[in-house]
C-alpha cells in the first residue's frame, strides 16, 4: 500500500508539473535564440551533464536517459527525476560592452519504471530472458529568450533606437519504451511538441516627440510530431574472469546508437505592426494599425538527428567514454523561420569516478564524481560572423551524492559547466551553468505481496 500510495504522489507531481512548465516563459536574454528555431535545449539529465553529455552508451540501473531510450531497459527500481537550472551569463562585444544576467528554469521532469519488478523475481528464482522499461518525461525543447537594442542617429529625424524582443519555447512530452535481450538493447521515444514564441521588433524615436513609434509582433504556435529510436550492444571483457572470482572487476565495452528522421512541424502564426503608445510597457495603447494577418497549419519539417557512443566500465568504480552527434539542421523547414540552418555537430568525453561503493564508514567513497568536456556546434550561421560556424565549448564536473528516501538509496546530483559561446564572433557569452536534480528510487513497484 505505501508504495502504491507513493507512486500516485509521483504520478500526481509528474501531472501537475507538466503545465507549470509549459507555462514558464524563459528569462534568459541570448541574442543567439533570436536565430532559427532558438536555443535548442539539452535533452541530458543532470547526471549526464555533468559527464560533457555522455549519454548515446550509457546506462545505469538507477537513473534515467531518455537521450538513448534503450537504456531504460536495464533498470532495477522506479526512477523519479526532477532537475533545475541557473545560469550566469556575461555577454561582450567587439567594442567592449558588457552585460551580465542570472537566469534559471526547470530542466525536466520524468518518471521511469521497469515493467517487471526484480524483487518478484528474486523471491521467486525467476530469472527473465528479456527484460522491459518505460519512461515519461516533459521538458523544454527549445527556448527564446532575448532583449537587444541598437541606436543611430539619422540625419533629419535625430536618434532612432531598434529593440528585439523575444520569448517563449518549444516543449516535448514523451512517452520511452525499451526491452533488452542478453547484450542486446533496443528502445523508442514518441511524443509531442507544442508551444509558442513571441517576437516582437520596436523602432523608437526617443528624441523626437513628433514621431510616433511603431511595432512589429509575431506569434508563433508551433506543435509536431517527434521520435528517436536507440541501441546499445554490451561487450563483457571480464566475464570469464568473474564466474571464476568473484572479486574480480566486472569491465565491459557498451557501444551505443540513436537517432531520428525528419517529422512534420505545423505552426500558426499571428503578425501585427502599427503604431502604439508607452513601447516596451505592460500596457501598450494601440493607435493605429498598418497589418494584422492570421496564418494558419504553415507546414515545416523537423530535423533528423545521428548519434553514436562508446563508454568503457570498470564495475561500478569508474567509467569513461566519448559521444558524437550529428543534427541535419540545414534540412529544417519553416514558413515562420526565414534564416538558413547549418548543421550542428557535438563532441563530447566524460565519464565517473567512485572510490568504493560498498564503502560502510566513508560517505564519500561512496559518490560518484562527474567529469566532462564538450565541442558544440550552434545551428546558426549568422550573418555578421560571414557564415561561419558559431561553437560552443566547455567543460564540466559534478558529484551524485547518495541518501536514504523511503529506505531505498537515492541520489542528488549537482554540477556545473563552465563554457564559452561565440567565440571570435561579435557578441561572446561567457557562462557558468549550474545544475541540481534529485533522483528518487523505488524497488516495492508492483511487487507481489507473498503475506499479508
Amino acid at each position: 500500500m505505501r508504495s502504491l500510495n507513493l507512486m500516485c504522489r509521483y504520478i500526481l507531481l509528474l501531472l501537475v508539473m507538466t503545465p507549470i512548465m509549459m507555462m514558464s516563459q524563459s528569462r534568459d536574454n541570448s541574442p543567439y535564440s533570436r536565430f532559427g528555431f532558438g536555443d535548442i535545449e539539452d535533452d541530458n539529465f543532470a547526471y549526464s551533464r555533468n559527464m560533457g553529455g555522455l549519454a548515446a552508451a550509457y546506462y545505469s540501473p538507477y537513473e534515467i536517459n531518455i537521450v538513448n531510450p534503450a537504456s531504460l531497459s536495464y533498470l532495477l527500481a522506479t526512477s523519479f527525476d526532477i532537475g533545475v537550472s541557473a545560469e550566469y551569463k556575461s555577454l561582450q562585444d567587439t567594442r567592449g560592452q558588457e552585460a551580465s544576467l542570472w537566469a534559471g528554469n526547470l530542466s525536466y521532469v520524468s518518471l521511469a519504471f521497469p515493467l517487471q519488478n526484480n524483487l518478484n523475481d528474486l523471491l521467486d528464482r525467476k530469472e527473465r530472458a528479456v527484460k522491459l522499461g518505460m519512461a515519461f518525461t516533459i521538458k523544454p525543447y527549445s527556448t527564446v529568450g532575448y532583449n537587444i537594442a541598437s541606436q543611430e542617429e539619422v540625419e533629419g529625424i535625430g536618434s532612432v533606437e531598434r529593440v528585439f524582443e523575444g520569448s517563449g519555447g518549444t516543449y516535448d512530452v514523451t512517452w520511452s519504451n525499451a526491452a533488452n535481450y542478453k547484450n542486446l538493447a533496443f528502445g523508442v521515444n514518441t511524443g509531442f511538441l507544442l508551444g509558442t514564441t513571441t517576437e516582437r521588433r520596436f523602432v523608437q524615436f526617443p528624441n523626437n516627440g513628433f514621431i510616433e513609434e511603431t511595432l512589429i509582433e509575431e506569434i508563433n504556435n508551433h506543435r509536431g510530431f517527434v521520435w528517436r529510436a536507440g541501441l546499445l550492444y554490451t561487450h563483457y571483457l571480464s566475464k570469464r574472469e568473474v564466474v571464476d572470482d568473484k572479486v574480480t572487476p566486472e569491465r565491459r565495452l557498451v557501444f551505443g546508437l540513436h537517432g531520428n528522421s525528419r517529422t512534420n512541424l505545423s505552426s500558426d502564426q499571428t503578425s501585427f505592426s502599427g503604431v502604439i503608445d508607452a513601447v516596451l510597457s505592460a500596457d501598450n495603447f494601440v493607435r493605429d494599425t498598418f497589418s494584422f494577418s492570421r496564418q494558419e497549419g504553415l507546414e515545416g519539417k523537423l530535423p533528423s538527428e545521428f548519434g553514436a557512443g562508446i563508454t568503457y566500465y570498470s564495475d561500478q568504480k569508474f567509467a569513461i567514454g566519448v559521444n558524437f552527434t550529428n543534427t541535419n539542421w540545414s534540412a529544417f523547414e519553416s514558413p515562420v523561420v526565414n534564416e538558413e540552418l547549418n548543421d550542428a555537430r557535438e563532441l563530447s568525453i566524460g565519464g565517473f569516478y567512485r572510490p568504493n561503493y560498498n564503502s560502510v564508514n566513508n560517505y564519500f567513497s561512496r559518490v560518484h564524481y562527474r567529469f566532462g568536456a564538450y565541442y558544440k556546434q550552434v545551428p546558426t550561421s549568422v550573418e555578421f560572423n560571414n557564415g561561419r560556424i558559431v561553437d560552443d565549448i566547455g567543460v564540466t564536473f559534478g558529484f551524485s551524492l547518495p541518501f536514504f528516501y523511503q529506505r531505498k538509496i537515492s541520489h542528488a546530483h549537482l554540477g556545473a559547466a563552465i563554457g564559452l559561446r561565440g567565440r571570435d564572433t561579435e557578441i561572446e557569452e561567457r557562462y557558468v551553468r549550474l545544475t541540481f536534480s534529485f533522483t528518487f528510487n523505488d524497488d516495492e513497484w508492483f511487487i507481489k505481496r507473498k503475506y499479508n
